[in-house]
This record gives C-alpha cells, structure tokens and sequence, in this order.
C-alpha cells in the first residue's frame, strides 16, 4: 500500500520541487514560499493589440509577458496577413521606449541639467577666487624687475656665452618669463 501511494506522489513532488528550484527568488534570500509555489498560476487573458503604447505602462509584469508572447505567436504567420495594429503593437514592444530602450532625460531634465552645470561651474568659479584670495602673495623673484636684474647679472658674468644671453647677436629674453 505504501509502494502505490509513494508511486502517485510522486509526479506532484517533483513537479513542486522543479517550480521551487525554478521560481524566482523572493526578499527572504532566494527560498520560495511554500504557500506561492502550491499556489496555481491563473492564465492571462488576451490584450487587446490596437493602441498597446498607451496601454502598456499600465500592464503588470505578467501581462507584458503574456502580449509579447501573444505578439511572438502572431510573427510566425505570413506578415502580409497581419494587420496594422498588429505590426505598430510588434515593432512597439521590440523597439519601444521601455525597458532597455526608455530614454536616458525625460521630459523636462534639460533645464535641471542646465541647472546643475551652472551651479557647478559657479561653484568652481567661487572656490577658485576664494583661494587666489586666501593665498600668499607670489615671491618676489616673480616680478618683472628681479627678472631683468637676473639678465643683466648673468651678462655681467659672462654666462652661457655659446649660445645664451652672453653670446653674440642674442635675441631671446633671457631670464625674463613675466609680462
């Protein structure tokens, strides 16, 4: 008797373990609930195709599961017998503005770009002075005078007479870098 019953069982453990092991992981760190996975999953009935990009936002997961499946289905048959709400629903869910394919800036972000991009390149501007403001002033060997006493010493002592500020016919500035 206990062979028999273990014999009928044993189609329905099996078909709950391969939905347990096929489901998909829920919040409680992949395990499915017993109570969801004996729960039976009801058919979705057929979505109207015409105007499916208005509709389709709305529609739950299964939903779009169940007319793309639907539109898969109507793709095998000869194209030339589809009708147009047919093909636009196709191309709609192959090539539409969800999933993958939704837009990066909706409606509306390209002031708030401008925003942030303004923003940011004001506060750049005011970090900057403030630090040219804070800091100390440069040294003074910086100056346009200490640079042309620079020159005029290193003429004195008869520097780089080769081809620098002591040869003949120099043309360059020397040592002098401010304006």
């Amino acid at each position: 008797m206990q062979t028999s019953s273990r014999s009928l069982l044993r189609p329905l453990l099996q078909a709950r373990r391969r939905c347990l092991a096929t489901a998909a992981p829920t919040a409680s760190h992949g395990h499915a609930a017993p109570a969801a996975a004996a729960a039976p999953q009801r058919p979705v009935a057929a979505i109207p195709l015409s105007n499916i990009e208005a509709q389709w936002e709305m529609l739950s997961s299964a939903e779009k599961t169940s007319v793309a499946e639907q539109l898969e289905e109507i793709q095998k048959r000869d194209w030339k017998l589809l009708s147009s709400d047919e093909k636009k629903a196709a191309y709609y869910v192959a090539f539409g503005p969800h999933g993958l394919r939704r837009p990066i800036h909706q409606k509306g972000d390209g002031f708030k770009i401008f925003l942030g991009t303004a923003g940011a390149i004001t506060a750049a501007g005011v970090l900057f002075f403030v630090i040219r403001h804070r800091s100390p002033p440069p040294p003074p060997s910086f100056s346009k005078e200490w640079q042309e006493a620079m020159n005029e010493r290193a003429i004195e002592q008869k520097m780089n007479p080769i081809t620098g500020i002591s040869s003949e016919g120099y043309k360059g500035k020397g040592f002098v870098t401010s304006k």
